[in-house]
């Protein structure tokens, strides 16, 4: 499996961002980390590993990025407008530099999958319904899709336009839901053992259905817990099932 790592100084974040590109030809899966971890998280647990067959047969190609949660909703020091202008920040360098990037090192018909677990998960369809005409899907694993749950009780207009769970009920832009309801690949997974939140996965699908928007939505038993087994399972899986 080829592996190149690259970086550039990120105007919108005003530090050095590393991202980890697995496999030369295919679609592209952005995979964004889990909580305050790194771009090569999904590497040192394996999951990588289980794309493997994926990448190598040039189905796929990865971009694994870095987060800044600890910057953000992650950090126990900042003022909560100072988290959100951070996670603001956050999606700016991903829409403007990273989705540009993949672009330039493949082509601008490729399309580009957001992919993350838990807190990545969030992010992944986040920005996948804040730009549905850059990024062609996305796929959450064990995600919560509503932002108060790392807040805190902070509440702004960044936190609601940041929060799928709160504004995808009032979306009513028809550029918008057109573009969302175009993807073929709206992935939301989740697990119903520990740490899990399956009522919370099956509110979530429900808003998208209220809304006309077509998902695979799949809940998994209770010995399917938030921890790297279950997501080394899911990703493959839906790789294999639901993309080739």
């Amino acid at each position: 499996m080829e592996k190149n790592v690259v970086s550039w100084f990120s105007p919108a974040l005003q530090k050095e961002m590393p991202v980890a590109v697995y496999g030369y030809y295919g679609y592209a899966l952005l995979m964004i980390p889990t909580a305050n971890a790194d771009f090569l998280e999904y590497e040192r647990f394996e999951l990588l590993q289980t794309l493997k067959p994926f990448i190598d047969a040039g189905v796929l190609k990865v971009y694994s990025i870095n987060s800044v949660n600890d910057e953000s909703w992650l950090n126990g020091q900042k003022e909560g407008a100072h988290k959100a202008i951070r996670h603001n920040q956050f999606n700016e360098y991903v829409l403007n530099e990273v989705i540009p990037y993949i672009r330039n090192t493949s082509s601008e018909e490729t399309f580009v999958y957001t992919c993350g677990a838990s807190l990545g998960a969030f992010h992944a369809v986040n920005l996948f319904f804040k730009k549905p005409d850059l990024i062609n899907g996305a796929i959450g694993m064990s995600g919560v899709y509503d932002l108060t749950e790392y807040t805190h009780g902070y509440w702004d207009e960044q936190v609601y336009f940041n929060s799928p769970a709160h504004y995808i009920p009032n979306l009513t832009d028809e550029w918008y839901l057109k573009n969302i309801r175009a993807s073929h690949h709206i992935h939301i997974y989740t697990g119903s053992g520990n740490h899990e939140a399956p009522e919370k996965n099956q509110q979530f699908s429900d808003m998208l259905w209220n809304k006309g928007i077509w998902h695979d939505f799949e809940l998994w038993g209770h010995d399917i817990h938030h921890d790297w087994p279950t997501w080394r399972m899911m990703l493959p899986y839906i790789i294999k099932e639901k993309f080739t």
